[in-house]
């Protein structure tokens, strides 16, 4: 079960014991905000894209989208979600649960600029009814990401980036 692979991923930071888990799904941004009890765009969904060969997890505000010409420059490629059937066996979580912890080893973890406005957000924790509240500079250590990106829109009431 992906959530106890995330639990043994986050006890060697000490955070196994952080995780939430809901009596109610929290598969989508809507859903979990409900769940945790936060305005959607405090959850951080991860969005998992092929790359090359392989894949890669980017990790964005709850209210932020896409752009794809932003997504081009930063990777030198279209974006290309990977397919939903692949998901769990490319990713290490299903659908509803993916997350940057306890992941496939080879995928790369990035992390969008639209997380920077909050003190604190709510990724999944491998399941589709469980989260973790993090400070950005925990997600940032525990995520094992790559660094930051610009690779969203729609995240302010402008629809572009501050």
């Amino acid at each position: 079960m992906a959530i106890e692979r995330v639990r043994t991923y986050l006890k060697q930071y000490g955070m196994e014991d952080r995780i939430l888990e809901f009596d109610v799904s929290s598969a989508t941004v809507e859903l979990a905000a409900q769940a945790v009890g936060c305005p959607p765009e405090r959850i951080a969904k991860t969005l998992s894209f092929m790359l090359g060969d392989g894949c890669i997890l980017i990790v964005v505000a709850g209210d932020a989208k896409i752009d794809n010409a932003k997504y081009k420059q930063r990777f030198h490629t279209k974006a290309k979600m990977v397919p939903a059937a692949e998901v769990e066996e490319r990713i290490g979580h299903g659908v509803g649960g993916v997350c940057p912890f306890g992941i496939c080893p080879g995928v790369e973890v990035y992390l969008d600029e639209s997380l920077k406005r909050f003190e604190t957000v709510f990724p999944a924790c491998g399941s589709a009814n469980s989260a973790i509240e993090l400070t950005i500079e925990e997600l940032e250590r525990i995520s094992g990401s790559q660094g930051w990106v610009d690779v969203c829109k729609g995240w302010n009431e402008e629809g572009e980036n501050p």
